[in-house]
């Protein structure tokens, strides 16, 4: 095997409208050192390459217009650059890094501003995009792209990334991907991913977004150790789940959101779909929004606390089947533990009474909380004129949950 030789160039800032023609003119596997300066965008690189900016200061302007940067090899790293001004088409997806079908490259330490898209993988493979800044143009939300695109691409890190103000991050039908400790704030959909398997979202803080986390129609996808904080507008979601099959959701902490989680399943999807463990879902507005029916979710070993509902369904109709709830701590639970086991005595019941108009009446929602709506509950909590619907019901629920559930767990 041919062992390339390493050529290391040094561009002067005076010369920087000759970037392409040394990228261009540079042997396979050389590294151009760039010192501080403004270089012209719009490059294109056709050969595995390092590009360094040895010094703070270094920018590649794409001046407006397309793709500041397109990388067509595999192989390549860009390193401690500034990347600013991508073109503004969103069919074109202009973007500051566009990287198509490449396996093997680096995107590390780069700043990534005024740009559409941010970085747009197309078919990339084995590659890690870690340690950048990422923000939009100053459009309204929707208006701006996506920090990062990523599309049929598989077995890449995304770590110890900041993005703030972009529309979204976006992943379809990408696999064995691991996203980790990265920063979203300030945006549309925090991570949206959809059609996609094995993938593994950890130690991520998502916050000031519309909705956090969305999932859809994911196999296999692993979400832990997550803060999802202050999810913001009307909906306010911090994770939704749609569809899907084997999601594990555990050790993750939901605070302060309109809704913390929401979950669109089918009456007729088969076999258990959500595994919710061990997270702290507290101070929200609603704790668990189902929209259609109550079916193939496992909650064990959560901690409900300060949440003004723990459950909510928004429409009627559907039974609740094939759930398993248990050991769960919920600090509306009003049983006692007379043996000392830490276990209530008596199961935890969640009912939706007639009077909840709110689960599926938004102009109702403008009374929530207001004496008048306080004092129907509970008296058709004491009274229920017709019968209420049992919504979840936790057959050995904690009582003390700042005592150790080792013991309870499987």
């Amino acid at each position: 095997m041919k062992k390339l030789l390493l050529f290391i160039y040094f561009i002067s800032a005076l010369n920087a409208s000759i970037l392409q023609e040394t990228i261009d003119s540079a042997p396979s596997g050389a590294t151009l050192k760039l010192p501080a300066g403004i270089y012209k965008g719009n490059i294109i690189i056709n050969k595995p390459i390092t590009l360094l900016g040895k010094e703070d200061g270094v920018i590649i302007d794409g001046g407006g217009i397309g793709k500041v940067i397109t990388i067509n090899s595999s192989n390549v790293t860009i390193e401690n650059l500034t990347i600013t001004n991508s073109g503004t088409q969103m069919h074109q997806l202009d973007s500051a890094i566009f990287i198509n079908k490449s396996k093997n490259s680096q995107i590390s330490n780069c700043k990534i501003l005024n740009s559409l898209y941010g970085i747009d993988m197309l078919m990339v493979e084995d590659s890690n995009i870690s340690n950048n800044f990422i923000t939009s143009k100053n459009n309204d939300i929707g208006l701006r792209g996506d920090a990062l695109k990523i599309w049929h691409s598989h077995n890449n890190t995304i770590s110890n990334n900041t993005i703030d103000r972009v529309r979204d991050v976006t992943m379809n039908y990408s696999n064995n991907n691991i996203l980790e400790n990265n920063h979203i704030l300030n945006s549309r959909f925090g991570l949206q991913i959809a059609h996609s398997k094995n993938n593994l979202i950890k130690e991520n803080e998502f916050r000031y977004n519309s909705v956090s986390l969305m999932l859809m129609m994911t196999q296999n996808t692993k979400i832990t150790n997550n803060s999802i904080q202050s999810s913001k507008g009307a909906a306010g979601i911090g994770v939704m789940l749609k569809g899907g099959h084997n999601i594990l959701f555990e050790y993750n902490t939901l605070r302060y959101n309109a809704k913390a989680m929401y979950i669109d399943s089918k009456w007729t999807e088969m076999s258990m779909k959500r595994y919710i463990v061990n997270n702290e879902i507290s101070y929200n507005k609603e704790a668990i929004h189902f929209h259609l029916t109550i079916r193939n979710n496992t909650f064990t070993h959560n901690e409900f606390v300060g949440n003004i509902d723990d459950i909510v369904k928004s429409t009627a109709g559907f039974e609740t089947k094939s759930n398993v709830v248990e050991y769960n701590y919920w600090d509306r639970y009003a049983g006692f533990d007379t043996n000392g086991d830490n276990i209530g005595d008596t199961s935890h019941k969640m009912y939706q009474y007639a009077d909840r108009l709110w689960h599926y009446n938004n102009k109702v929602k403008f009374f929530y909380g207001s004496p008048v709506m306080t004092l129907l509950n509970f008296l058709a909590q004491v009274a229920p004129f017709i019968d209420p619907i049992l919504m979840l019901e936790d057959k050995k629920p904690i009582v003390n949950p700042t005592v150790s559930m080792d013991a309870l767990k499987d």
